[in-house]
C-alpha cells in the first residue's frame, strides 16, 4: 500500500508518516516547510519506503502527478496556529482553502481514499460540553481573524462531504483537539510549547484571560492510534469522528503545573482579551471531546494522561539539547 501524506513534515504529519512506514506502508511526503521543519524527517530519509516530495498542495500539477503514483491520501497540510492565522489570514485562508480543495478535487478524480485532518476549531466557542461531531458551530465575527481557520477547515469538511455524496469520494474526516507531543512548536502560539518554552529560559508564561478556560490535551501517539482505529476500519466513510483526550485541566492549573516539573522560578502573567481583541482573537471558556462516536466504532480511546504528555513533552526538549 502506498499513500501521500501532505504535510508531513509538521509535527503530527512527521508522526504519522513514521507510523505509515512501521505498519508497512510506503509513503510518499509533501511538503513545503511553511509551518514545519525537515529535522522531523531526519529519522525517515533513509527510509527505503519513504521519499520526500519539496511542494505545496497549491500546486495543482505536483499534487496531482504524486497522487496519481499511490491508493491513499492522508490530508494534513494546513496553515496551523492561532498566532500564524492572526499574522497572516490571507495566505492561512488561500493554503486551507484552495489547497484543500485540490487535495480533495484529485482525489475524487483519480479514485483516491482520502483521510481528511480536521480541526476542533470547527465547533467555534459553543459552550455545550462536551462536543459531539453533530454539535452546533458558534463562531464569533468573521471580522475576528481569529476564526478564519475555523471556518476554512469547515469548508473543506463541506467540500469533502459534497464529493462523497456526489462523486462517491471515500474519505472520512478526524477533528483532533489539542494534539500535543515531541516535535511540537512553540512558534505558532500552541500553549504547552510555548509555556515550556519560558519556563526552561526562567521568563513569565503568558496566559490569556484569567486562565479559568478549561481544556483537553491528547498526545500525539494516542491521536494517531486514534487515526488508524479509524482508518482500519470498515465503516465510517464520509463521516467525521472526535480523536481527543480524557483529562481536562484549566489553562492556569496547567501552567503552575508545567513551572513545577520544569523547577522553574518563572512567574505568570496575564494579559487581557479586551487587548487582544484588536489582534482578531477571541477565546472560548471550554472546549472537551466527546469521542464516544469513534470508541463505538472502533474500540479506541485515548490512553496517555496530562502527566504523562507533560513528562514526554518535557523529556523530547532535553533530548534535543
Amino acid at each position: 500500500m502506498k499513500v501521500l501524506v501532505t504535510g508531513g513534515s509538521g509535527f503530527i504529519g512527521s508522526h504519522l508518516c513514521e507510523a505509515l512506514i512501521s505498519r508497512g506502508y510506503e509513503v510518499v511526503c509533501l511538503d513545503d516547510f511553511s509551518t514545519s521543519s525537515q529535522s522531523n524527517l531526519q529519522g525517515l530519509n533513509s527510509n527505503p519506503n519513504f521519499k520526500f516530495i519539496k511542494g505545496s498542495i497549491l500546486d495543482r500539477k505536483i499534487l496531482q502527478e504524486n497522487l496519481k503514483e499511490v491508493d491513499s491520501c492522508f490530508h494534513f497540510a494546513a496553515a496551523v496556529g492561532v498566532q500564524k492565522i492572526l499574522d497572516d489570514p490571507i495566505g492561512s485562508l488561500k493554503t486551507n482553502l484552495h489547497g484543500s480543495e485540490n487535495v480533495i478535487e484529485f482525489c475524487s478524480s483519480l479514485n483516491k481514499k482520502l483521510l481528511l485532518a480536521s480541526t476542533s476549531e470547527i465547533y467555534g466557542k459553543n459552550q455545550s460540553q462536551p462536543l459531539k461531531e453533530d454539535s452546533d458551530r458558534v463562531l464569533g465575527s468573521p471580522l475576528l481573524s481569529r476564526w478564519t481557520y475555523s471556518e476554512a477547515k469547515a469548508i473543506d469538511e463541506a467540500l469533502a462531504r459534497a464529493y462523497s455524496d456526489k462523486h462517491g469520494l471515500k474519505m472520512k474526516i478526524v477533528r483532533l483537539f489539542n494534539t500535543v507531543g515531541p516535535r511540537q512548536s512553540p512558534a505558532y502560539g500552541m500553549v504547552i510549547p510555548r509555556f515550556f518554552e519560558a519556563a526552561l529560559k526562567g521568563a513569565p508564561l503568558t496566559i490569556h484571560g484569567d486562565g479559568s478556560q478549561r481544556r483537553v490535551f491528547c498526545h500525539v501517539n494516542d491521536a494517531v492510534d486514534g487515526i488508524f482505529s479509524l482508518w482500519d476500519t470498515p465503516e465510517g466513510w464520509g463521516e467525521a469522528f472526535n480523536v481527543g483526550g480524557f483529562e481536562e485541566t484549566t489553562i492556569l492549573d496547567l501552567a503552575k503545573k508545567i513551572i513545577m516539573i520544569c523547577e522553574s522560578k518563572s512567574n505568570i502573567e496575564f494579559i487581557s482579551y479586551a487587548s487582544l481583541k484588536k489582534f482578531g482573537f477571541e477565546d472560548m471558556g471550554r472546549r472537551i471531546p466527546s469521542t464516544m462516536k469513534l470508541q463505538n466504532l472502533s474500540g479506541w480511546k485515548a490512553k496517555i494522561s496530562l502527566d504523562e504528555i507533560l513528562s514526554s513533552f518535557l523529556g523530547s526538549i532535553r533530548n534535543i539539547r
